[in-house]
């Protein structure tokens, strides 16, 4: 009986701690590979005269900073990538991968302040009143989604306001070009710290991520849409400034 015991009480234990772990916690397939918007990107770095871009979003770096890389390198003006990564797991990797590479630089931080990230009004309000994909799943994960997102800041302790971080220590009015592509519940606010951009790259604009964020830069004459596919995954699209 005292056996039978220990092992239920293991078993919960067990199961608790399952329970804290978050999708934050583990790998993931990169999602733009060989395709329209990786190849996209591999132009953009290679062939535009440009000296900064900020990847937000980069995970293990396998996908989009691997264009972003491969563009860089065969740049004459040899940009300097900064890549933002809030997983632990998936930024370790993504170190490894480039520690090597003087042209890139890796911060494992959060974009923006906890506090600059929606509540659940905001996403339940875009959620019924704006036909996105983001209807494709259920508004109960969705919630628990952001709630994920929030709770793994708290629990690592990760380093917030990482785009201002990365613009002061490296001397950063405008960065040249910036794709957004990190949580799902960021975009918009991360647009706000980085306008003014030459480029800007939104992944995902047909859900919460970046469907305002593109409405944003449609709107403002200074900038102009030079390619898009709204079928592709979540849909993109790919903003120039004015000169």
């Amino acid at each position: 009986m005292k056996a039978l015991l220990i092992f239920v009480l293991l078993l919960s234990a067990s199961c608790a701690k399952h329970k804290t772990k978050s999708q934050l916690d583990r790998h993931i397939a990169p999602e733009v590979k060989n395709d329209s918007l990786y190849s996209a990107i591999y132009e953009l770095a290679k062939s535009e005269p440009i000296s900064t871009i900020l990847e937000i979003g980069s995970s293990s770096g396998e996908g989009s900073t691997e264009a972003f890389v491969l563009g860089i390198q065969e740049n004459p003006s040899k940009p300097k990538l900064f890549c933002v990564e809030v997983s632990r797991k998936r930024f370790a990797r993504l170190q490894k991968h480039y520690q090597q590479n003087p042209l890139v630089k890796c911060y494992n931080v959060s974009s923006i302040p906890m506090e600059l990230f929606p509540n659940d009004a905001e996403v339940t309000q875009f959620y019924n009143t704006v036909p996105s994909k983001l209807r494709e799943t259920p508004l109960e994960m969705v919630l628990q989604w952001l709630k994920q997102d929030i709770d793994y800041l708290k629990r690592e302790n990760v380093a917030q306001n990482g785009i201002e971080l990365i613009r002061k220590e490296n001397g950063v009015k405008h960065f040249d070009v910036v794709f957004i592509d990190g949580s799902e519940f960021t975009g918009f606010r991360e647009l706000d710290q980085v306008y003014g951009a030459r480029f800007i790259l939104l992944d995902d604009t047909r859900t919460f991520k970046n469907f305002f964020s593109r409405q944003r830069l449609l709107s403002d004459p200074n900038y102009t849409l030079i390619q898009e596919d709204p079928d592709l995954r979540n849909g993109y699209s790919i903003f120039k400034r004015v000169e």
